[in-house]
């Protein structure tokens, strides 16, 4: 009767517990690698927002004083912060992943014992973090140059984190299907950049016609732009809630990608 017992718990399965160890490796290597570069990383984003703010603000600023009531310096900074978060969190997570699998290391990540999960939090973890800080430091650098409000910082953040989460991992999935540094461009340059300037970055879409007030709604960085904005000012072109509800959907997507990922081992097990 015992050695029955026995036998019955040694063959159930034991519950592995998560290996915080190798997450804190995997992230820390990864903010040593992005502090080596912070005159890249962080200085090059800043100043090109900066430029973006100037030019913009002074341009277009002294034929549209105001937008909804909001001076469009200051209208503009969200859509520059989304901009630059949006670019920064697709590279951040393409590269982090991509260049273990450039130089063969992620075989050695394979082999050890860590699961999917932990490689996913440690990657996409270290990308978010960048992506945030690099939000923060531009908000900072903005609200030296234009009279900046935040109606409701904890929606500014709960934006600024989901967004980077988001497309952090939108780019851990680019940075594994990419097989060269070409194609590790192409989403961003191609598709991102255009997405993001048609998507009310620097103005609202209630000023265009008809026709292409509709068109902008199949534009998913439209919500984005949209929620974080209406967490500054109050001024949004659709609501609060479809904007939530789109960052969440892509969110789902985008993890159910990398669960797909890892279960078949696309473009890691070749």
């Amino acid at each position: 009767m015992m050695n029955t017992r026995t036998h019955e718990l040694a063959d159930r399965p034991r519950t592995r517990r998560m290996n915080y160890g190798a997450i804190r490796a995997i992230y820390h290597f990864e903010m040593a690698r992005w502090g080596r570069t912070l005159m890249q990383s962080v200085l090059s984003p800043v100043i090109s927002t900066s430029l973006y703010l100037v030019v913009f603000g002074a341009a277009i600023g002294a034929r549209i004083t105001e937008i909804e009531g909001v001076s469009y310096g200051a209208f503009i900074v969200p859509g520059l912060i989304m901009l630059m978060l949006l670019t920064e969190s697709v590279s951040n997570g393409s590269f982090g992943i991509y260049m273990p699998k450039f130089t063969g290391t992620i075989y050695e990540i394979l082999s050890a014992p860590v699961s999917y999960v932990e490689i996913v939090l440690g990657y996409v973890g270290a990308a978010t973090t960048k992506s945030v800080i690099l939000g923060l430091v531009i908000l900072a650098t903005a609200s030296l140059l234009v009279p900046v409000s935040i109606a409701h910082p904890f929606w500014m953040l709960a934006f600024l984190v989901l967004t980077a989460l988001t497309f952090s991992l939108f780019g851990f999935i680019l940075g594994i299907w990419a097989d060269g540094f070409e194609k590790l461009q192409i989403v961003p340059m191609l598709i991102l950049m255009p997405l993001t300037f048609l998507g009310g970055t620097f103005y609202s879409i209630n000023v265009l016609p008809p026709f292409w007030q509709a068109a902008s709604l199949f534009n998913p960085v439209v919500y984005l732009v949209s929620g974080f904005r209406w967490s500054f000012y109050e001024v949004s072109d659709v609501s609060i809630e479809v904007s939530l509800a789109v960052i969440t959907l892509f969110l789902a997507a985008c993890l159910t990608a990398v669960w797909w990922i890892f279960k078949t081992g696309y473009r890691l097990k070749q």
